[in-house]
């Protein structure tokens, strides 16, 4: 498989992105070594479920499959 310079570096940003986020999220759930408020906590869960998505659309297209928003199928 032969990747655009492009598309690889959108991969791995995504990549990165997403690992960073799930690891603040187990700082808090996991290891318990930071606790969070209500507003905080769900800036947290929302900052990964986003990170995860985009990694999501970005290992899609890396692979050559449209994400469901762009496919021209229902």
């Amino acid at each position: 498989m032969n990747v655009s310079d492009e598309r690889r570096a959108a991969y791995l940003k995504a990549y990165e992105d997403w690992q960073k986020q799930l690891a603040s999220l187990h700082e808090v759930f996991l290891d318990g070594s930071k606790t969070l408020g209500g507003d905080q906590m769900k800036g947290l869960l929302n900052r990964e479920a986003r990170a995860k998505e985009r990694y999501d659309e970005e290992r899609l297209r890396l692979l050559g499959i449209a994400p469901a928003d762009e496919s021209p199928f229902d």
